[in-house]
């Protein structure tokens, strides 16, 4: 699904401020890379995997799950260098615009010192790969009455339908470990080493875009990156069984997309296993490596090693 961008309500009156901080934003942020790296970055680094071995959000302290707002408004500024506001988080095109978080879409709670002035509402879910950000002025006829013992509000239907959403359900790189079946996540933390974690990984995610958290959420070791090269790493130990790691090399891409697979980003890997061109193998994508001409190979293809790839 593509990212849908400057979404306006109908009917809605017009607020010079609101649209000058929409343009600014969109200016900066045209296709939302931004924002979704700001935020997957807060998710991250609240699961700190690489520490924690933790990649689900069930798996968090319900104390630290109430800092992802925190984070996120941290990351959004550091992102997009907004200066602080007077009296709220950032000042945005001259105007000061308050940043709020809820994990539920709508959710998000207003402080009555907010009341009046521009919010920033983003949502995102992990679980989903999905983000939205918008923007809505918290005016009185657009908040619930009720209220939490701090005096915090909520929109209600009319103020949810005033936002003016410049991101909505837009992708957030996978956090690929929620992907994977159970069995195949307690087979590679079953592990006590981390290259041997990596190694199962690669073999139980092919075809997978696998990012860098998320091999260092399975190594739990600060050089993790070292279990995927060559030179001991999965990419070496698991040649012998026809397993190729693709990375964000040109010559890779070439490769992936030669082959059909996901073409690696920045920081990322895709893992497959490789068979010698044969007849069987005819009409199959297929690369030259060493030579020899390979194909994506198939269940009942015998493991055989793959040639060292160029790393251009």
């Amino acid at each position: 699904m593509s990212v849908q961008t400057g979404l306006w309500p109908v009917d809605e009156p017009s607020d010079p401020e609101l649209e000058a901080v929409a343009a600014l934003i969109l200016g900066a942020d045209p296709d939302g890379t931004r924002f979704a790296g700001a935020i997957r970055r807060s998710i991250d680094m609240l699961l700190d995997g690489q520490h924690t071995g933790r990649f689900r959000w069930d798996q968090l302290y319900k104390t630290e799950k109430a800092h992802l707002g925190t984070l996120i408004e941290i990351n959004v500024q550091r992102e997009f260098g907004f200066a602080d506001g007077a009296s709220m988080d950032y000042s945005i095109a001259g105007t000061d615009v308050d940043c709020k978080y809820s994990q539920t879409l709508g959710g998000w709670m207003i402080p009555p010192e907010a009341l009046g002035h521009l919010l920033l509402v983003v949502w995102a879910s992990d679980e989903d790969s999905r983000w939205s950000v918008g923007l809505v002025r918290a005016l009185p006829e657009r908040l619930n009455n009720g209220g939490n013992r701090d005096a915090k509000k909520t929109l209600n239907a009319v103020g949810r339908g005033a936002v003016r959403w410049l991101f909505r359900d837009a992708p957030l790189q996978e956090n690929m470990l929620l992907r994977l079946a159970d069995a195949d996540i307690k087979a590679i933390f079953s592990h006590k080493s981390g290259q041997r974690r990596v190694d199962d990984l690669f073999l139980r995610a092919q075809g997978r875009r696998v990012s860098r958290t998320v091999v260092a959420t399975v190594a739990m070791q600060e050089d993790y990156m070292k279990r995927v090269r060559y030179n001991g790493g999965s990419r070496s130990r698991l040649q012998p069984r026809g397993i190729v790691i693709l990375g964000h090399y040109s010559s890779h891409g070439r490769i992936a997309a030669a082959l059909g697979l996901p073409v690696p980003g920045p920081g990322e890997s895709v893992s497959a296993r490789l068979a010698a061109a044969r007849p069987h193998h005819a009409g199959a994508p297929r690369v030259e490596l060493g030579g020899q001409e390979w194909v994506l190979a198939r269940p009942d293809d015998p493991e055989e090693t793959v040639p060292k790839l160029p790393e251009i």
